[in-house]
């Protein structure tokens, strides 16, 4: 499947998921699609090996949950989510250099919580991972310390760099 990136979504300074300046972070870029869904694009390199050449599950975890979170972003895009649940389920071994997709959305959606499901995907297509999760809307000032910062700088905004992402 091919669908259309309508924008690039805005990363943050130290994030593990998606930060500019976290050297130990996954770098992950988040797109909104047309439709709803959003694409998070990754590469997993040797410092998230679990077993020789393969990606450690906390890491498919945390890149599953990041994005479930970020679905919402394509609908509301000035919510926050704060994770309240999420399953993942492991289908096969999840390869190290190589260029992952996730695909996720919103399938349901009320004015205090949202729940996703997503699909990692690698690049021939076959899915290893999938997760469903239940996420509470918050205010950033309410889920983290920001006194002393500038709650309109910490979104640094992207320009998209791709017209479509393939599935």
């Amino acid at each position: 499947m091919k669908e259309k990136v309508t924008g690039k979504q805005f990363i943050t300074q130290k994030c593990f998921g998606c930060g500019r300046d976290n050297h130990n972070g996954l770098h992950g870029q988040f797109y909104n699609l047309e439709g709803g869904k959003i694409a998070a694009l990754f590469m997993p390199g040797d410092e998230f090996q679990s077993y020789p050449q393969r990606l450690h599950g906390g890491i498919t975890a945390a890149m599953l949950d990041e994005s479930l979170g970020r679905a919402i972003i394509a609908l509301e895009p000035e919510c926050w989510a704060v994770t309240a649940e999420m399953t993942v389920r492991y289908k096969k071994p999840v390869p190290l250099h190589v260029p992952l997709k996730i695909i996720a959305e919103v399938t349901e959606n009320n004015r205090r919580l949202f729940r996703a499901s997503g699909t990692m995907i690698l690049p021939d297509g076959e899915i290893v991972a999938t997760a469903t999760g239940t996420y509470m809307k918050q205010l950033l000032d309410k889920i983290a310390d920001t006194e002393g910062f500038d709650l309109d700088s910490i979104r640094i905004l992207q320009e998209a760099d791709e017209d479509y992402i393939e599935y």
